[in-house]
């Protein structure tokens, strides 16, 4: 969800506003898959203001109370939940106005800004406490499953190359969980999962936390059902102009942590890949000539 049902009326009533009903505002505003999902009382800390400056901006809004807002956003959400088919057809409507050109261009623009936010401190700081967890695991566990697959499985690959021993849940043949059999806190998973969230991803994230397996989650909220179970919460953007949400933000946070889990392993990680290179080189893995063709 890009925008609030309540958007464009806080934008006209704005400049009518007090400084602190324009922090609510701007909160509800900037954050409207939270003001769906928590409590106003939690809503109005991280906003910096009173729980009653919530209840007065609804009403400054000519709504009965802020549960009315809260409902409003949840009944939004429910409803972009729903719709890959409703989706394609804005984005078709808007390509046919704008052009192919545009809407490549506005996604492209789109996915540089999201990367962008991931440098902010915050972010880095969540990524080297990933880093550092994965560093010490006796083993990680990669899990992603639909869209999240993709990136799950690089960062699986990239750990793997760099001799931590990782296992990928992929549930091929459906026995995916069954190697968290052996699970225990010494170990730590990984796990992939953005609206709409997968069922199944959160159920296996949700058995390994009781084997007592800290979890490390990258996903799009800080209120999403994976960072409730997280140790360290890993929010990745995900909205698009595309009728279908993007990766690439998860993309990257897979090879960032990949890359630093290396680092921090030091000459380990170069006898790993040093193995790998004299496998490959065996084995005939990469083309190193290409032979033109008559």
């Amino acid at each position: 969800m890009q925008n609030g049902p309540l958007a464009d009326q806080i934008v006209q009533a704005f400049d009518t506003m007090s400084e602190q009903l324009r922090a609510a505002a701007r909160y509800v505003l900037n954050q409207p898959r939270e003001v769906a999902l928590l409590s106003m009382r939690e809503q109005a800390r991280q906003a910096g203001v009173q729980p009653a400056t919530m209840t007065r901006l609804a009403k400054h809004l000519g709504l009965a109370g802020y549960e009315d807002i809260r409902q409003l956003h949840a009944d939004a959400m429910r409803g972009d939940v729903t719709g890959f088919a409703g989706r394609v057809g804005a984005q078709a409507k808007s390509q046919k106005l704008k052009g192919d050109q545009a809407l490549a261009a506005d996604m492209l623009g789109g996915i540089a800004a999201q990367v962008g936010q991931l440098s902010q401190p915050q972010s880095l700081e969540m990524l080297v406490e990933a880093a550092r967890r994965l560093g010490a695991a006796r083993r990680i566990y990669c899990l992603g499953l639909r869209s999240s697959h993709s990136p799950a499985w690089h960062l699986h690959y990239i750990l793997s190359l760099a001799g931590k021993h990782s296992i990928m849940l992929d549930a091929v043949g459906g026995i995916g969980a069954d190697a968290l059999g052996s699970a225990s806190g010494e170990d730590v998973m990984v796990a992939v999962s953005v609206l709409p969230y997968t069922r199944q991803t959160i159920e296996i994230a949700d058995y390994a936390g009781e084997a007592g397996v800290p979890l490390i989650a990258i996903t799009d909220s800080l209120v999403a059902p994976l960072a409730q179970l997280a140790a360290c919460t890993l929010v990745v953007p995900t909205e698009s102009p595309s009728f279908l949400h993007t990766m690439s933000p998860a993309f990257v946070v897979a090879e960032v942590l990949g890359a630093l889990v290396a680092g921090q392993a030091g000459d380990a990680a170069g006898a790993a890949l040093a193995a790998v290179d004299h496998q490959s080189a065996a084995l005939n893995t990469h083309l190193k000539t290409r032979t033109k063709r008559p």
